[in-house]
């Protein structure tokens, strides 16, 4: 190929104007034939980092992967976009591994995919094959796995040190998704880079929405949130298989597309399941961790922890499973103090004190993270050594969550008077026990005399673990880890609370509010709806995942900007050369008659003049943003949801949607929208079933009722109640 510079190269067959975060520094020092180290979150890019340099270097690229499923989803992705790649690994048959073994001798593959113990193995007859040719780079994707540090550690990635022996003046870049210094310092010494530049991207995963919920009756959480998230993938983790089938077959018998997955199953049932779910012929995945790290399925917008995760580091890694796209996507986690006991259990190594000691630390900085009332997003980059610049990222729960603070020194004192009389020497599990005035026997019977013990009797369990750790995170009380089990101890500022000289407060979290994406582009839903099934259908007549063939954020720009020429396509993200001629016709056809039927302008112009997404749509409160405005003004003039959706080319929800704001706002009367007979109905429902969610109360209304009728009466009622209040 002719010589060209990255961006070209990522232009031509990636189809995108720029590059993300560090990549483009990464490629030069690879292009300049240095070693280098990456460590680059889950989504965040890694393989472009070698697959450039890939395109741009004469020879062939070596890709030392560990997993044959994802070694097969990056060369197809590859051979999508025009880019010759093979694998060679033990899923070819004979005669398909000499085909591919030929191409390679004839110069005609950029990228070899091959795993560790292949590339190693047969006496070494392979690397001295590979020696005599033209060889670009060497890529070394999950680096961790040779160091013992890591959390994924392989024997067979310790003899890759060789390939420095064999190929001596090419570059290797080694790839992970995390990795702590001690981690990176084994890995460049493993693999003999003592040079290397070194390249640590930010943790910060900014399209996921963190939310912490309270166990109770998750099933129905659960279910209440894909009604409400239809049609979408997404992965349900639990700690056990029996778990995981469970809620499996539940959700499938109400009528979802679930299936479960673990490794107590055999291997081709586990790989007709993983197929499945990148086809998106099962949108719902309940998983033990078994499942993921061989998955590089962009799209999916959601993950859910049924159970608590043992420690932060497995928390972020199948969190980062969700919204690869950059799309926004939402992280739900299930807290419950049974969890985490049953954890502690786990986490009781015999016969090794120490390493009982680091995985119950790791637990409890875990549970800490869930039960702090302090930004999720700033915990969980604090925990890998990052600082998060904001005060509030308006994603999490605890950032969307209106609070209220109360005075709390006397439930301080009780909890700080336990610790006193306890001589500091236990954790708040026991101290939660002691005040509440436990019979277990765990309790010794001397603290059973105290007047402290049973004081707390009236708060239950879960308040006193968050006031504990509201303690912990004002800075009265500090936990230390020593021997097997942690301790509380009172600080200098804790004794003041105990003396009278200082009060507590305390913050409760009230009414939640929705996250704003505001970096999103608005989009025709139906539209989007309409290419979505195309691509359903190019995929399928193919034998790919939906996704290789265009990624839903480029789905999304086309039913934003409404491209109806070919040539439109090249400003479209994520459209390369290959694409748009081979998928192109076939999309245009498509918008063409959508932007016919419905008497439609294209956009492209204005696509063209900004070369990025529009400009964040700011939301204050009170008040509306500048979309819903709009909507407002068409909606006065007297036209019905289905004609200001036409006039605003958006979808009837989304007018739905802004319509209520300006309701909770004051702007309309709820009469606008539905019958005081038909209101007073949903008001009495409500009444009956206080917590129930939306689809609740529209099954016990019944089709008369729409959700739209429902949702506006139910935000009349809170503005009702904010008003009297």
């Amino acid at each position: 190929m002719e010589s060209m510079d990255a961006a070209k190269v990522l232009k031509r067959y990636f189809g995108y104007d720029a590059f993300r975060d560090q990549q483009e520094e990464v490629i030069n020092h690879i292009t300049s034939g240095h070693d280098t180290l990456v460590v680059m979150p889950t989504g965040g890019g890694k393989s472009v980092c070698y697959q450039i340099p890939a395109m741009m270097l004469e020879g062939m690229a070596i890709v030392v992967s560990p997993l044959i499923a994802l070694m097969k989803d990056q060369v197809d992705a590859l051979v999508t976009n025009g880019i010759n790649a093979v694998a060679l690994n033990s899923s070819l048959t004979p005669d398909e591994q000499r085909i591919v073994t030929q191409k390679i001798l004839r110069g005609e593959i950029k990228l070899l995919y091959i795993a560790p113990e292949r590339l190693m193995g047969d006496e070494g007859r392979l690397i001295e094959l590979l020696s005599t040719l033209k060889i670009s780079l060497i890529a070394i994707d999950e680096a961790h796995c040779v160091s013992m540090w890591g959390h994924d550690f392989r024997p067979e990635y310790l003899k890759l040190a060789k390939i420095r022996e064999k190929l001596t003046r090419v570059p290797i870049i080694a790839l992970t998704a995390s990795a702590d210094a001690q981690t990176r310092a084994d890995i460049l010494d493993k693999l003999n880079m003592p040079k290397a530049h070194i390249s640590i991207s930010s943790f910060n995963r900014a399209n996921i929405n963190y939310y912490i919920e309270q166990k109770r009756d998750a099933y129905t959480a659960i279910i209440n949130y894909i009604v409400q998230h239809q049609g979408q993938s997404g992965i349900i983790y639990t700690l056990s298989r029996a778990n995981a089938e469970m809620l499996a077959e539940r959700l499938t018998a109400d009528g979802f597309e679930a299936a479960y997955y673990h490794a107590g199953m055999d291997a081709a049932s586990r790989n007709t399941v993983q197929e499945a779910f990148k086809k998106d012929k099962t949108n719902i995945i309940v998983a033990t961790i078994a499942f993921g790290m061989g998955i590089d399925k962009p799209d999916v917008r959601y993950v859910i922890h049924y159970n608590l995760p043992k420690n932060i580091e497995s928390y972020y890694q199948e969190t980062g499973r969700a919204g690869r796209d950059g799309l926004p996507s939402d992280a739900i986690l299930f807290y419950s103090y049974g969890d985490l006991m049953q954890l502690r259990r786990f986490a009781e190594v015999e016969g090794n004190p120490e390493r009982t000691r680091i995985m119950l630390d790791k637990l409890m900085r875990m549970n800490a993270f869930c039960v702090s009332n302090i930004c999720r997003r700033t915990m969980l980059l604090d925990y890998f050594g990052e600082k998060y610049p904001e005060s509030n990222c308006g994603s999490c729960d605890v950032c969307l969550s209106r609070k209220t603070s109360f005075e709390a020194t006397t439930i301080a004192q009780k909890a700080l008077s336990a610790i006193v009389r306890t001589e500091e020497r236990f954790g708040i599990h026991y101290l939660v026990d002691f005040l509440r005035g436990s019979r277990s026997e765990k309790i010794w019977k001397g603290h059973k005399q105290y007047k402290t013990y049973g004081i707390g009797a009236d708060i239950s369990r879960d308040k006193w673990m968050q006031y504990f750790q509201e303690l912990i995170d004002q800075q009265y009380v500090k936990r230390i880890a020593e021997g097997s089990y942690p301790r509380l101890l009172i600080t200098e500022k804790g004794k003041r609370v105990l003396q009278g000289t200082e009060q507590v407060y305390f913050t409760l979290s009230e009414e939640r509010l929705m996250v704003e994406n505001s970096n999103q582009i608005e989009y025709d839903s139906h539209l989007f709806d309409l290419l979505r099934s195309l691509r359903t259908r190019i995929a399928y007549r193919e034998s790919l995942p939906p996704y290789m063939i265009m990624g839903d954020s480029t789905l999304q720009e086309m039913a934003a900007y409404l491209p109806v020429q070919i040539e439109d396509l090249k400003d479209i993200s994520g459209f390369g050369e290959v694409k748009i001629g081979k998928y192109g016709p076939q999309f245009i056809e498509v918008i063409r008659q959508h932007v016919k039927d419905h008497a439609l302008m294209t956009k492209m112009s204005s696509k063209r003049k900004s070369k990025s997404p529009p400009k964040p749509r700011t939301k204050t409160r009170p008040g509306i943003n500048t979309s819903e405005q709009e909507t407002l003004e068409i909606f006065q003039t007297g036209k019905s949801i289905g004609e200001i959706a036409a006039i605003r080319e958006l979808s009837p929800n989304t007018i739905e949607g802004h319509l209520t704001e300006c309701l909770a706002e004051g702007l309309i009367s709820v009469e606008k929208f539905i019958s005081p007979d038909k209101m007073q109905r949903i008001i009495q429902v409500r009444q009956e079933n206080p917590d129930a969610k939306l689809t609740i109360l529209k099954e016990a209304l019944g089709d008369a009722y729409s959700y739209f009728e429902i949702r506006v009466t139910l935000t009349a009622m809170k503005r009702k109640e904010k008003e009297s209040s």
